[in-house]
């Protein structure tokens, strides 16, 4: 993954030398919001008002802050309001591309052949890592937001009054609550799994490595008597750890070293996982194809082969029997 430097692009990987070989990810630069009346959001500047066919989503299919986005298009139902434009799951030294892989599209709100030349049009001369997701405003020709987790809260309200779908993912009761959990599971599982793969010191690795089981574990046993992360519903918590859990076996424990347990071998992460991947709206996001080409083709450091392993076989469609949580 590459970066702009004073709006030049560079093939750039990320450097740990001046963190004792830790992985330290990098804040998103565009955060302006859309509201339902255009109002300021939390963060940058007012202006975008929610509106059918205003805004597209740049997202690949392979990277998981992409994928809770894909997920609350799709559970609140704003797949005809929003476009949604895939890059290519090979990243190369141009960095995320519009390619030919299967799955992938054209840029139909730009015609970019590189996702680094919407970042421009978007701020010349930005100084800036080019990731997706990336939400576009096509009025105002610019970026809203390269922050997944304030696009899904974006999804989950800013739209309600254009749809029929009033499911609300963050319920005001249960915010705090989310908060904490979201916090803590971004640091040690979300990007704990890339501080372990990442890392290029044996002691960030190790510190990595043991929050992230450290985590898992205390997760596995908060399942024990919930079907969700809290209580027996879905929440934006639930979305934020499943786009993870659903990548660990599949690539994390073999390509980033994640490899104390699988997430098949968790008594309740398991079914938790299968419980998810089987709710309408969730599973059929789910893309192993662009998920493991990504991966392993996309980190030459790491896999310098680019040879995609056939396996795991996952059975994420067998029962879960969570129902019975309630």
């Amino acid at each position: 993954m590459g970066l702009l430097v004073d709006g030049n692009w560079q093939d750039k990987w990320y450097d740990t030398s001046k963190s004792g070989g830790r992985f330290e990810r990098q804040a998103s630069q565009f955060r302006n919001w859309i509201t339902a009346d255009g109002s300021p959001g939390p963060t940058g500047e007012g202006g975008f008002k929610a509106g059918a066919g205003r805004y597209c989503l740049y997202v690949s299919l392979a990277c998981p802050w992409a994928h809770r986005t894909l997920i609350f298009r799709r559970l609140k139902r704003l797949e005809g309001l929003i476009d949604v434009f895939v890059v290519d799951p090979r990243m190369g030294e141009e960095g995320w591309v519009f390619g030919d892989f299967p799955g992938a599209t054209p840029d139909g709100a730009n015609g970019a052949r590189r996702l680094y030349e919407v970042y421009l049009k978007a701020k010349p001369g930005v100084t800036t890592r080019v990731t997706v997701p990336a939400l576009w405003d096509k009025e105002r020709g610019t970026i809203v937001s390269n922050e997944s987790a304030e696009i899904i809260r974006m999804f989950n309200s800013a739209f309600d009054g254009l749809t029929d779908e009033r499911s609300d993912f963050y319920p005001e009761p249960l915010r705090a609550e989310i908060d904490a959990l979201n916090a803590r599971v971004y640091e040690r599982v979300n990007n704990g799994v890339y501080r372990a793969g990442f890392a290029t010191s044996q002691d960030a690795y190790a510190e990595a490595f043991r929050a992230l089981f450290d985590e898992l574990d205390t997760l596995d046993a908060r399942l024990a008597d919930r079907r969700f992360l809290m209580g027996p519903e879905i929440t934006e918590a639930d979305i934020r750890l499943f786009t993870t859990l659903v990548r660990f076996d599949a690539v994390y424990v073999g390509h980033f070293k994640c490899n104390r347990r699988r997430i098949a071998d968790y008594e309740h992460l398991s079914g938790y996982l299968r419980d998810l991947f089987q709710t309408p709206g969730i599973g059929e996001t789910v893309n192993f194809a662009h998920i493991k080409t990504h991966y392993y083709w996309s980190h030459p450091t790491i896999n310098p082969t680019r040879i995609i392993p056939e396996g795991p076989e996952l059975d994420l469609e067998a029962p879960h029997g969570r129902e019975r949580l309630g």
